[in-house]
């Protein structure tokens, strides 16, 4: 076997779409090549071009992921980033609001300040022992993080997003037809869509001939379809969660998500909260004088769907004292429902089973890197 690097990343480097075009196009012939790829990149410019133009016009349009492209987005509302990370073929570093200072609006950063200390104060009563784990940075990160859950969904953030050629104009296809549907579910972000399509065509890497794949794409991140439970070797569970759980759950990319924002559920209370009913109160009320700027800690009824082995992935990411607690008491009560979902498959449900014995330090076939010694934390009963 041989091997060989035909292309990486080069920092700093922008590619221009009439590289990707070649090189994409050179790839597609090795579907029908009869020597090597090495003669393909020899090949006359006509030749490629041809080829290029008979793989764009007749959808033959996955030979063009090859080619990936890295955008920084900087002051991306959460929402938007949240709809690009609902799609399948990227990869995704953004500015996390656990554990950085954001900048919202004056109205929510007052409420952020403000909760941000009382949740500081309701850690140190209910947790008042330094570790290594409760030190004072692990108790201030955790009250911004609890304290995020008031600033806007719309509020600006950072990130890096790397996808394929292709799925870059899938994207500007899905999102330009959101912005020509008059009563959409993303009108919010209309204005924010137009900038993006805006900058990939003047960068010069929209395709019409590509960005049409003639399959009617969509974006997938909110809809209204209701569905019903279901568990066995794939699984479907819906609930009621928080935008900030829901930007948390999509970085289970193999797991597919949606939220229905149609209609409001609630606002999530942080569980620390919960045995103080005036602090929980005072929660509720901030909350609601904020409900107009759509809120973090908005709930919605998600649905959840994927297979046994992903969501057995998921828990060895979640169901740990570092992960956001909403999203592992969430994947602790679907591990519970999925359990009494297959309890009369005996092979199915011997599959879950080991792993419902608390945190992910208890699972039979993972090793904990840094061991927390958070006893409630390692049994799931934490409330922070």
């Amino acid at each position: 076997m041989n091997i060989d690097i035909i292309a990486s990343t080069a920092p700093g480097h922008i590619v221009k779409k009439s590289e990707l075009d070649d090189f994409c196009g050179k790839i597609a012939g090795v579907c029908y090549m009869s020597s090597s790829f090495r003669d393909l990149l020899d090949e006359s410019p006509t030749k490629t071009q041809k080829r290029i133009d008979r793989t764009k016009n007749g959808k033959h349009h996955s030979v063009y992921e090859h080619g990936y492209i890295s955008l920084y987005l900087e002051n991306i509302p959460k929402l938007f980033a949240m709809v690009l990370n609902n799609e399948k073929v990227y990869v995704t570093s953004e500015k996390s609001a656990r554990y950085t200072l954001m900048t919202p609006s004056p109205l929510e950063q007052q409420s952020y300040d403000k909760w941000k200390n009382i949740f500081l104060i309701e850690i140190n009563k209910r947790y008042p022992n330094d570790n290594s784990f409760f030190n004072k940075t692990k108790r201030e990160k955790l009250a911004q993080e609890n304290a995020r859950y008031l600033i806007s969904a719309m509020t600006p953030t950072s990130m890096v997003y790397t996808t394929s050629y292709r799925q870059l104009n899938y994207l500007c296809q899905m999102i330009q037809n959101e912005i020509e549907r008059p009563n959409g579910p993303y009108k919010l972000l209309k204005p924010h869509f137009a900038e993006f399509v805006d900058f990939v065509k003047t960068q010069g890497f929209y395709d019409p001939a590509l960005a049409d794949d003639g399959k009617n794409r969509h974006l997938s991140l909110v809809s209204s379809v209701i569905r019903n439970d279901y568990y066995g070797d794939v699984y479907c569970t819906s609930y009621d969660g928080s935008l900030a759980q829901l930007a948390q759950a999509q970085r289970h990319r193999t797991i597919s998500y949606q939220v229905n924002l149609s209609e409001l559920k609630g606002f999530y209370v942080p569980p620390i909260l919960k045995n103080n009913p005036d602090l929980a109160r005072e929660w509720l009320l901030d909350m609601y004088t904020l409900q107009h700027l759509l809120p973090q800690g908005s709930m919605f009824n998600i649905t959840e769907r994927g297979l046994l082995e992903n969501f057995i992935l998921k828990a060895k990411e979640r169901l740990c004292s570092n992960a956001q607690l909403e999203i592992d008491n969430q994947t602790s009560t679907t591990l519970k429902k999925y359990l009494q979902g297959v309890n009369q498959d005996e092979y199915l449900y011997s599959q879950l089973e080991p792993y419902s014995h608390g945190s992910r330090c208890t699972f039979p076939d993972y090793i904990c890197p840094q061991p927390c010694g958070f006893y409630e934390g390692v049994t799931g009963e934490r409330e922070i």
